[in-house]
């Protein structure tokens, strides 16, 4: 199981090649830090504002928030925020928080896709069908938090829907992450810069209860990702 100083590092090292890669246009590189009551965890400057993401507010406005406050281990350049915290007790890991919000303003980009079209960093978002929502992996092994199968310790919620937990089979490595959003969402330039990702070993314990894989669930890699 990786610790807060090696997530840390890979965070890190991670965000370093997308930056010479660039696919990245500003960032706040993550740190482990010892809190008070004797837990660590790996954060960022900025990752007190992450709550704004959690109030009730249209889509656009609590973007707009974040974005100002820096709230983001990473910007993409067509202005999504990627936002990586994990909180460990002892040696366990108690929490993650891995977040993707898009940019709800990509009026520049859907108006004007010729000027795009030709950069693979962009070949996803000029397509004016596109619908920007926010996509967060969560992990919360506490008591009296998680439940069997209706609050999964470790789960995918799609947009902001209070109930949308759909479990997932163990917590997210930060290549996992990565991985996911570049593949899925950053495809065309993933296909030109995925050979040349860090890559890392050590993953997290599976969490997943038997009744939660008789639904559907994401399970993760159990090995090395697939280029």
């Amino acid at each position: 199981m990786p610790t807060p100083k090696q997530l840390a590092g890979q965070i890190n090292a991670i965000i370093s090649h997308l930056v010479g890669i660039g696919l990245v246009s500003d960032q706040n590189f993550c740190y482990p830090r010892l809190l008070p009551d004797g837990r660590s965890e790996v954060t960022f400057a900025g990752a007190d504002y992450l709550s704004l993401a959690l109030k009730d507010r249209e889509y656009s406005r609590i973007y707009t928030d974040l974005y100002a406050e820096r709230a983001f281990t990473v910007l993409m350049p067509d202005g999504a925020l990627l936002q990586l915290t994990y909180l460990f007790k002892g040696l366990e890991l108690e929490q993650h928080r891995l977040a993707f919000f898009p940019s709800p303003f990509l009026d520049d980009f859907q108006s004007n896709p010729e000027v795009y079209m030709e950069d693979v960093i962009f070949a996803e978002v000029v397509a004016r069908n596109i619908v920007p929502f926010p996509l967060r992996f969560d992990f919360d092994s506490r008591e009296g938090v998680f439940c069997e199968l209706h609050h999964p310790k470790s789960h995918l919620t799609l947009g902001q829907y209070q109930n949308c937990r759909i479990p997932v089979t163990a917590p997210l490595t930060p290549l996992h992450f990565i991985d996911f959003v570049l593949r899925h969402f950053y495809h065309t330039a993933y296909l030109h810069y995925a050979d040349d990702l860090p890559r890392f070993d050590g993953l997290f314990n599976e969490s997943v209860f038997p009744s939660e894989r008789t639904i559907i669930h994401v399970h993760l890699p159990t090995g090395l990702i697939s280029r």
